[in-house]
This record gives structure tokens, C-alpha cells and sequence, in this order.
């Protein structure tokens, strides 16, 4: 039997990868990376230890945690926190699969002997025609996890299955139910796995040592003083909840700019772009794009945002440029724009500035 290491987070959704690929004939490990304990005492919702060990105890198979609070400091926390004071909204959980999660996994199924690695991502592996290996969007759209995992490289998706790609989140839960997993009824996590309570600034403010940026001014697009913000890691591009000033018609906040440590209102028209340009990029289901070259695809600029018609190039410095054909809203610097191709396959992306 082919051997496979599952990520464990103690929710149904890895639960049913393991007892599928169980069922499917794989010899399953279970392992659970210790990423984050709170001041309380509280666990991530992706490393729920105890919920993680009585799922493998019910599937009779192996289960390892390994301790990763170090390295998640440093590459995921750390850097969320000082994006938040430049100003920029970063996204956690892109970073995390590629540079801690898979890392790790790969390196324990190294360790113990195993070929492959498995998520309860919402996604499937692809082998396209040109021999790159790509993620494919879930049949349940309303699921999919695509987006989440475009900086996986070429060796890690070699590696990795991802058995609910075409499922439905009822139907995962009906098989965790058939199966006696006790956590089929278990509520799906919303928020950021390290901030509990989506109090992002509230976390900033308890896990940071040096000073913070303090209040400052609420200006319109031409500058002028509307009245002052609270300090910048309280806001982010495309925010109107929560802004604390009220000026007799809806707000937005459009940009921030950290080296007058203002926050720039406008109107909800103002927040549309057609244009957006990436750094970090990655390319998955393509090696590149070649100088000159522009390529068709269909792009979003966050998770809960619909892939729109858009073409693709590099400029001169290197970066990715995406061009949509209709003007899409709040495309918020430190979010990343993510490239589909017409079989719903990501070509690539980066973190947009």
C-alpha cells in the first residue's frame, strides 16, 4: 500500500480525507502541526489536538503532532503583524500552506516513509498537457479553496492529494456521519485560525513589542481633513463598518498611507480598479509569461470574489500586471490576484502592491 501523511486539523473536513483515502486502500498517518496557543490556553482551529487524536483513534490509524510555534511565528504571525502597520492587508493562510504547512508535512512523510501528503482542502491536483501540475477550482464553488493555495510549488503538488475536490460540504459531513467521526457536525472556522475573535488590531496591539502607529488624520481624496482615525492597523482597504465618523453619506477606505499615517476616504465608485500589479509571483499551471507575451485568464483579487475576464503581462520590472476587462472593487495591497485558465485551473499569481 501506497503510504500517505493527512494533515489533521481536527475539523470534518480532514477527518473525511483520511477515512476516504482509508477506504481507497492508502496507508494513513495522521499528524496535526502545533502552530498556535493562545494566552488562555486555547488551541488554532487548525491544530485542534484532541478533536485531531479521537477522529484517528476511530479510524484505527497512526497520529503524530509536531510542534510548529517557532516556525509559525516567524513566518506567518510576525510577518501578518508587521504588514498590518505598513498599511497593507496580508492573507495568513496563503503563506502558511506553502512555506510552513506543506514544508512540514512533506518533511514528516520524508521521515515516515510516506510518498504523499493529503488535505481536506476544497480543491483537486491536475497534471496538465504541459506537464506542470496545477489546482483545479472544487465542484462546489461555493467551497472552493483554490485561491489559498497558488504558491504551492511544482514538488509539493506532486506530492499531495486532495480527495473532496468533488464533494459537497453535506456530502462530507453525510460520510463523516456514516463513518462515526465525531466531529460530523463540527462548525466550519471563518476567521484567521491565530485571531479568534477576527479582532485582528486587538491582536496586534497584545503580540507586538514596539510601538504601534498612533492616531492620525481621515482625509478625503484631495487631501483635506475629514477627522481622525484611531491608528492604521485598524483599517483596510474597501472598510466601511467600524470607521467611527460619520459624515452624512457612506464612506470607504480607499488607501492608506503610513508615511503621513492617514486614511484616505472616498466614495464606493472610487474603490474600482481595471488595473492591478503583483510582486512574489508564482506561476502553476504555466512556467512563465514571456516579455511581450499577454495571456487571456480570468482573475480575482480576494477569496470571496468571483474570477473575472481579465489579460495578463509583466512589465518591465518583472512584475504581474492584470488588466480586467470591467473595473473590479477594493483590490487591497498585501491581498493576492489569483489567474484561472478557461478549466478553472490556476496559471498563477501574486501579492498585489
Amino acid at each position: 500500500m501506497e503510504r500517505v501523511v493527512v494533515g489533521m486539523s481536527g475539523g470534518v473536513d480532514s477527518a473525511v480525507c483520511a477515512y476516504l483515502l482509508q477506504k481507497s486502500g492508502y496507508d494513513v498517518i495522521g499528524v496535526t502541526l502545533r502552530t498556535w496557543t493562545g494566552a488562555s490556553g486555547e488551541e488554532s482551529r487548525c491544530c485542534e489536538i484532541n478533536d485531531a487524536r479521537s477522529i484517528a483513534d476511530v479510524l484505527d490509524i497512526p497520529y503524530y503532532v509536531h510542534d510548529c510555534q517557532a516556525e509559525f511565528k516567524s513566518m506567518v504571525t510576525t510577518p501578518f503583524i508587521e504588514d498590518y502597520i505598513c498599511g497593507i492587508t496580508p492573507n495568513p493562510c496563503i503563506e502558511c500552506n506553502r512555506k510552513l504547512k506543506w514544508s512540514k508535512m512533506i518533511e514528516m512523510a520524508d521521515n515516515l516513509g510516506a510518498e504523499y501528503v493529503a488535505t481536506g482542502h476544497y480543491a483537486t491536483v491536475e497534471l496538465l498537457p504541459n506537464k506542470r501540475y496545477t489546482v483545479k477550482r472544487a465542484d462546489s464553488l461555493a467551497k472552493d479553496q483554490t485561491y489559498m493555495l497558488y504558491k504551492l510549488t511544482q514538488e509539493q503538488l506532486r506530492r499531495t492529494l486532495m480527495p473532496l475536490g468533488h464533494l459537497t460540504k453535506d456530502e462530507v459531513r453525510k460520510i463523516a456521519k456514516a463513518a462515526g467521526i465525531p466531529v460530523a457536525g463540527k462548525a466550519d472556522s471563518q476567521e484567521i485560525c491565530f485571531v479568534s475573535d477576527d479582532d485582528y488590531a486587538g491582536y496586534i496591539e497584545e503580540n507586538y513589542d514596539g510601538p504601534l502607529p498612533g492616531e492620525g488624520d481621515f482625509v478625503d481624496e484631495e487631501g483635506n481633513v475629514l477627522g481622525h482615525h484611531k491608528g492604521v492597523i485598524h483599517y483596510t482597504v474597501g472598510q466601511r463598518k467600524g470607521l467611527g465618523i460619520a459624515l452624512g453619506h457612506p464612506v470607504y477606505v480607499k488607501k492608506i498611507d503610513t508615511q503621513k499615517n492617514e486614511v484616505v476616504l472616498s466614495d464606493n465608485e472610487s474603490l474600482f480598479t481595471d488595473t492591478v500589479v503583483c510582486r512574489d509571483i508564482n506561476m502553476m499551471g504555466i512556467s512563465g509569461i514571456n516579455k511581450g507575451e499577454e495571456i487571456r485568464c480570468r482573475a480575482k483579487v480576494r477569496y470571496r470574489h468571483d474570477p473575472e475576464g481579465a489579460k495578463a503581462f509583466m512589465d518591465e520590472h518583472g512584475q504581474l500586471v492584470i488588466k480586467f476587462d470591467k473595473p473590479v472593487r477594493a483590490a487591497a495591497p498585501g491581498q493576492s490576484a489569483v489567474m484561472y485558465d478557461e478549466n478553472d485551473c490556476i496559471i498563477g499569481g501574486g501579492i498585489i502592491i
